[in-house]
């Protein structure tokens, strides 16, 4: 039987600094990025974590849905950047997803980019950034993250990708109390590496499924097709066109074409 969620037991002698010291856990909720605003703006301490067992009204980039049910792990970390460091807190909450799944479930899980979590081709996991300035005009991040780990994928719906679950790929139930855990040491041991992201860029690289693939990428109402031949320290996504130019993406929606 699956140990049972709470603040309690996700804090509890937990080997981080600030990244989770604060845990405010909700069985199920709408959205844990709408709490954790609230929390950035009323001026909760760096590290604090809103997480609930289900997400009715999750939303993905776009505000598309995110779909969360039970059994799924739904996440906001409240975080206050220096404002050059936020292109790279997607590359730094990636790794973090990626190698805590490696470590707890023992799956391979790789990056598409420029915020979704793969294992076998499949969509397991999604990551949201949102910024903003406090009324002291200091800037605020809140990283969320959605992993379908003990669920049916018949029930998460209608997805523009195909989707799996940590359960699914793995045979049988994943501890979500360790993965949650394990997330938040990964985040504290990259965030301060954010100060100087060569590290973490090059770890993310390692874990990034889209270069050298074919792709076709939507950025508004422009659609590119070619080779994604690299991404930049920014995370931009260098595309070479068919006719041999090039294109940088800083946000997009692409599909692997091969």
């Amino acid at each position: 039987m699956e140990e049972k969620l709470s603040a309690f037991s996700i804090k509890n002698d937990l080997k981080t600094r600030f990244i989770g010291k604060r845990v405010i856990y909700y069985p199920s909720l709408p959205s844990t990025m709408t709490v954790a605003k609230k929390e950035a703006l009323a001026g909760a301490a760096e590290g604090t974590a809103i997480i609930a067992g289900e997400q009715t009204e999750g939303r993905g980039r776009l505000e598309r849905r995110w779909v969360s049910p039970a059994g799924s792990i739904s996440l906001s970390i409240v975080l206050y950047p220096q404002p050059s460091l936020l292109p790279s807190l997607i590359m730094m909450a990636s790794l973090a997803v990626v190698r805590a799944i490696e470590s707890i479930a023992g799956l391979k899980a790789q990056i598409k980019w420029p915020n979704d979590i793969l294992i076998n081709n499949k969509k397991v996991c999604g990551i949201l950034v949102e910024s903003g300035s406090t009324g002291k005009n200091d800037t605020y991040a809140i990283i969320g993250i959605g992993i379908n780990a003990n669920v049916k994928v018949e029930s998460i719906g209608d997805v523009l990708v195909p989707a799996t679950s940590l359960s699914g790929e793995s045979g049988g139930e994943v501890s979500r109390l360790m993965l949650v855990r394990q997330l938040l040491i990964e985040m504290e041991r990259l965030y301060p590496a954010s100060n100087n992201s060569e590290d973490v860029y090059r770890g993310w690289m390692d874990s990034l499924v889209t270069i050298g693939k074919k792709v076709r990428a939507v950025s508004g109402k422009a659609i590119y097709e070619g080779v994604a031949e690299s991404v930049n320290k920014d995370g931009g996504l260098v595309i070479r066109l068919q006719d041999g130019s090039t294109k940088t993406l800083t946000a997009g929606d692409v599909t692997l074409q091969d």
